[in-house]
């Protein structure tokens, strides 16, 4: 069992679809993976172009329970009288980068654009995110692998 960090790097936004018909859109991004939840700032006034430029991390493990290794973004306008309104989302796989960053120590997907979309699948603008995921140092061990070290075979 590994166990890291994987940290997500929201960048930007760009062309999101505007929900907030009276004003300009405050959007911000709900973070989730595997029950764990985090919420980036909110860039009062940002309209459907944002930037973040912020990072947020997630304690992981790999290979873990279950086998959901999505990471869900969730784009969300925040509004001050109703409840959030829903922009969009993506959903990236992260299985390979865990899988890669247990055996060599780290991996990274360097940020790219991916398309946020509703529940429909329908298009409604693009994200750049970069996730890395760093393998914890176990401070208990030092490399020696219940003793494959000296073995000789």
């Amino acid at each position: 069992m590994a166990i890291g960090y994987m940290e997500v790097l929201l960048v930007k936004a760009k062309g999101l679809h505007e929900s907030d018909i009276f004003s300009r859109m405050d959007p911000y991004v709900l973070v989730q993976y595997k029950g764990q939840e985090r919420k980036s700032s909110v860039p009062r006034g940002a309209g459907n172009d944002p930037l973040w430029n912020e990072r947020i991390v997630f304690k992981v493990e790999y290979p873990g329970s279950g086998d959901k290794y999505k990471l869900c973004l969730k784009i969300k306008d925040k509004d001050v009288f109703s409840a959030d309104d829903f922009v969009g989302q993506v959903i990236i796989y992260v299985k390979d980068l865990l899988a890669e960053g247990a055996e060599k120590g780290s991996a990274k997907l360097h940020p790219r654009k991916y398309s946020v979309v509703r529940e429909n699948q329908i298009y409604c603008g693009e994200i750049e995110v970069g996730v890395t995921f760093t393998l914890k140092e176990d401070e208990h061990c030092d490399n020696d692998f219940g003793g494959w070290k000296e073995s000789h075979h």
